[in-house]
């Protein structure tokens, strides 16, 4: 799949945004925990992806009831669904530069598509040292899941079936989609939420 930028300027992937709020001194405080000058660019892709992946906990996973939004919450709660650990990847990388948008895919909600399905959010990170998009998912890996930093073969979480009604879509959007971020103000209780109010199509 061709990847589509949504915008033509590369620097509305380095914007700051109430969900993507990098300055907040918890995101600054971790930044210069896991960066470092002499890191390069790629090192410092992987590893905000990785602690974003396993040190972040999804909360369906763990079956917590919080609903968490902003990347500073995120990490504060050291836990969200993929819609607020996408938040706080966007924030670790455009804390040093690394332009990052918000990739999605839609996917049956559990096995089969009489259960639904849902909006599932992932990043897509500009390397301009290899001139690329690549697309990463730190939702969290378990039995079953097993996204990995790749430089040329996605390791995504899940990979689409399309004779379910799953798809990709191409957009790399600048912001967080709207509907991901309503579904989390609208909510208070991530289990119910994630079971019966997620979006299932962004069109």
């Amino acid at each position: 799949m061709k990847l589509v930028c949504e915008k033509k300027q590369i620097e509305d992937y380095l914007d700051e945004l109430d969900e993507v709020n990098y300055s907040d001194p918890r995101i600054q405080q971790k930044a210069t925990e896991l960066f470092n000058s002499y890191q390069s660019e790629l090192e410092k892709a992987k590893v905000a992806f990785e602690f974003v992946r396993d040190e972040i906990d999804h909360s369906w996973d763990i079956q917590s009831e919080r609903v968490t939004c902003n990347a500073s919450e995120v990490l504060e709660k050291k836990e969200g669904i993929c819609y607020a650990k996408s938040n706080l990847l966007a924030a670790f990388l455009r804390s040093q530069g690394i332009p990052t948008g918000f990739s999605y895919q839609r996917l049956v909600l559990f096995d089969k598509p009489e259960d639904g399905y849902s909006i599932h959010a992932l990043n897509a990170v500009y390397l301009s040292t290899l001139d690329k998009w690549i697309r990463l998912d730190a939702r969290g890996n378990k039995e079953g899941v097993d996204a990995q930093f790749s430089l040329n073969q996605e390791k995504l979480a899940f990979s689409i079936n399309k004779t379910l009604g799953e798809k990709d879509y191409p957009t790399i959007y600048s912001k967080p989609h709207p509907q991901t971020i309503s579904v989390l103000k609208a909510h208070s209780n991530t289990l119910d939420m994630y079971k019966n109010n997620l979006p299932d199509d962004l069109y």
